[in-house]
């Protein structure tokens, strides 16, 4: 089973996208599955887990009814906030649904990046990394040391870095990046998403070679078993075509991997964090 463990789907008339706008023309249309599943034919992937683009739980309700009728998607990560003293209780509705398989929180998104570390967040959050639920960390390279320091208070917490915490790739600068990764990675519960990594990188010029550094890092630092692709589509059509994309993560990985260590990056360490299997939509 081959997985693109992060994608997105959207309908504008929905209303809540409010980050997508018409001075954005590549990514301001509609996205659905049959959209993307040439490629994903192309490229022999045989599911993919959608992950939430609005700050809205309506939308993660849109995907979960987008799921029931899409066999591709194997799985949804929905939107929650630790800050709303309802989120466990949002997390208990949605958690009801076969292809609910967690959420995200949106660190990226604040203003000052300490709130995840106020106490009413800490406690929430706690209390769902205690329920053993899957958690998204979409977080800024600049924002590494607030997680760093919740993750030392929910050493319990099970997460995925989205997008190799988006590094300045652009810029080709590997620290304070790397060092700040390398605390992230000492928590064995947190795994990374070779995910979103051409939106940082020079839009119009950036070459292969140019992700080499940061993917191998990641590598080296959370392990083959904790390492997942994901194409990040179609925010990445920003920069790059999916197929360009899935050709870049070829070159940049590792030489000599073996079977096991492939099949893993691509959907085995997925459908592990995921708990697909359990879902039964893995088999």
């Amino acid at each position: 089973m081959r997985i693109d463990a992060h994608q997105h789907y959207w309908k504008l008339s929905r209303g809540d996208y409010g980050w997508l706008s018409p001075q954005m023309p590549t990514l301001y249309r509609d996205y659905l599955p049959a959209d993307l599943q040439p490629s994903l034919a192309a490229h022999r992937i045989d599911g993919t887990i959608a992950v939430q683009a609005a700050q809205t739980l309506e939308e993660t309700d849109y995907l979960l009814e987008l799921a029931e009728r899409e066999p591709s998607i194997l799985g949804v990560v929905g939107w929650l906030d630790p800050a709303d003293p309802a989120c466990v209780a949002h997390y208990e509705r949605h958690s009801r649904h076969p292809k609910y398989v967690g959420f995200r929180i949106m660190i990226q998104e604040l203003a000052d990046a300490e709130t995840i570390l106020e106490p009413g967040y800490v406690a929430r959050l706690r209390e769902l990394a205690q329920r053993d639920a899957p958690i998204d960390l979409l977080v800024l390279a600049h924002q590494l040391d607030p997680l760093v320091r919740l993750l030392d208070q929910i050493p319990e917490l099970r997460g995925v870095v989205d997008h190799l915490a988006k590094p300045p790739i652009a810029a080709g600068e590997l620290e304070p990046w790397r060092s700040r990764m390398a605390e992230i990675a000492a928590h064995p519960g947190i795994y990374c998403k070779l995910s979103g990594m051409v939106t940082e990188a020079d839009h119009d010029g950036w070459r292969p070679e140019d992700l080499t550094p940061y993917v191998r890092a990641v590598w080296e630092l959370f392990g083959p078993e904790r390492v997942m692709y994901g194409s990040d589509w179609p925010v990445c059509l920003l920069a790059s075509s999916y197929d360009r994309l899935a050709e870049a993560l070829e070159q940049a990985l590792p030489e000599g991997l073996s079977a096991a260590q492939r099949g893993a990056l691509y959907g085995g360490n997925a459908a592990a964090f995921y708990k697909l299997n359990t879902k039964g939509d893995v088999r």
